[in-house]
């Protein structure tokens, strides 16, 4: 269905079944570190990685590990040892940006060993690392002239649709503890924002916080949540507009429909030559829509927002922050879409999967919005320094923007977009105290 992007960003409504399939790899890991903190080295300075390999209660085979080394300098090399050695890679880059090293067990004809992951699926069982030189000198490529000009247009198009007497706002569920509600809040663009919130039960007015949540890519059904989440009026909204509790049929043809010009939805580069045509454009509005029509909630106690998500989730929550100044709180991890122009302006090392630069995305860009987040702390909950489905690079220049004086960033070694090792080395960045 048009452009294949990676399963770690894709998530289908089968994948809630439980793999059933014997995990006899489960005790099998990877280490790796650096010889000194991933982010002190100087340019040209000997960056040496070291690799091992923990068995468990597995015996192994003829395996062997086997690594990749690439980097914004575009220098790559690759290499194995026996997977019972000690592998070191030794390496270092000239210039401000990062160095990745990818470390894979394979066995004795090279195929890669898996094991189950975070969501019951089959992943190479690998450790990848990163580390950096002067990444605090690592600056984006250049905004648009009229980038406020034109969001304070698409918030002119929003004053332009009443929602307060047309939300759709439906009892799906009474618990013991709460409400869930099937929401429907109309938005311009081509669809409404929807989404499922909840309400506790026994809410007085303006006694909750507001939390707003966002998945991450995929072509996602979105169910009905199972529980009420506490202390707050929490809604999660999907990225796309879908009715919600439709028929399978409606929902394989929905998200056909939304894949345009034979690619996968945000990445159509007819669309994505005029920012108000582009697929990003609407997810921008419902999220914004949302927001208002949360604030008419009479249970908000008028003051704290939070914003959450990861990866789409992270691009959405940087927007929700960025252009609604009543967000008090911001929590994104691996932060999809930052620095879009990096690798066609600044020859940096690109996403695995990234949507064709276009000058009319800058609008949509993480690293920009970073600059309007005055108000709202931001937590950067992960970047992972062998993410390249969303590369470090991109991730250190929105937390670089940020206005706001109080932001923190999570570098999470050995992690790529979705695993983390266990007992991760994590290098954290903050305007805290």
């Amino acid at each position: 269905m048009g452009k294949k992007v990676p399963s770690s960003m894709l998530v289908f409504d089968g994948d809630k079944k439980h793999c059933r399939e014997a995990d006899k790899y489960a005790s099998v890991q990877i280490f790796g570190k650096t010889d000194k903190s991933p982010l002190s080295y100087q340019p040209g300075e000997e960056m040496i990685f070291s690799f091992e390999a923990d068995f468990g209660d597995v015996k192994p085979g003829k395996w062997s590990l086997v690594y990749e080394r690439k980097g914004d300098d575009h220098r790559t090399f690759s290499g194995k040892v026996p997977a019972d050695q000690p592998l070191t890679v030794k390496t270092s880059i000239a210039g401000p940006g990062f160095v990745n090293v990818n470390v894979y067990l394979v066995n004795g004809r090279g195929t890669r060993l898996t094991k189950l992951d975070y969501r019951n699926k089959q992943a190479p069982i690998g450790f990848f690392a990163g580390a950096g030189v002067h990444i605090e000198t690592l600056r984006d490529c250049g905004e648009p002239e009229d980038f406020d000009e034109f969001w304070a247009k698409q918030k002119k198009r929003l004053e332009l649709v009443p929602f307060k007497d047309q939300t759709e706002r439906i009892l799906e569920k009474e618990m013991a503890d709460g409400f869930i509600y099937a929401v429907s809040i109309p938005a311009p663009g081509p669809r409404p924002a929807t989404g499922y919130m909840t309400i506790p039960r026994g809410a007085k007015k303006k006694s909750l916080p507001i939390l707003i949540t966002f998945n991450g890519y995929g072509l996602i059904r979105q169910l009905t949540p199972e529980s009420i989440m506490p202390g707050c009026i929490h809604l999660h909204i999907n990225a796309h507009g879908q009715k919600l509790g439709q028929s399978d049929a409606y929902y394989e043809e929905f998200f056909k429909s939304i894949c345009t010009g034979n690619v996968s939805y945000t990445y159509d580069p007819e669309l994505n030559k005029n920012p108000e045509t582009c697929f990003f454009n609407g997810m921008v509005m419902r999220v914004l829509r949302a927001l208002e029509y949360l604030k008419t909630c009479p249970e908000w106690d008028g003051r704290n927002i939070t914003a959450s998500g990861n990866s789409q989730g992270g691009l959405q929550t940087m927007w929700a922050a960025a252009l609604d100044k009543d967000v008090t709180k911001a929590t994104p991890a691996v932060t999809w879409c930052c620095d879009m122009a990096g690798s066609a302006k600044a020859n940096r090392l690109s996403g695995l999967y990234p949507i064709a630069y276009q000058p009319a995305l800058d609008y949509y860009d993480p690293v920009f919005m970073a600059k309007r987040i005055t108000r709202a702390e931001v937590t950067i909950l992960r970047g992972g320094l062998g993410d390249y489905n969303c590369p470090p690079t991109g991730v250190a220049i929105s937390y670089l923007n940020l206005a706001t004086p109080h932001k923190t960033i999570h570098w999470y070694q050995g992690s790529d977009h979705g695993f983390v090792p266990k007992n991760p080395e994590i290098i954290t960045w903050t305007t805290q105290k």
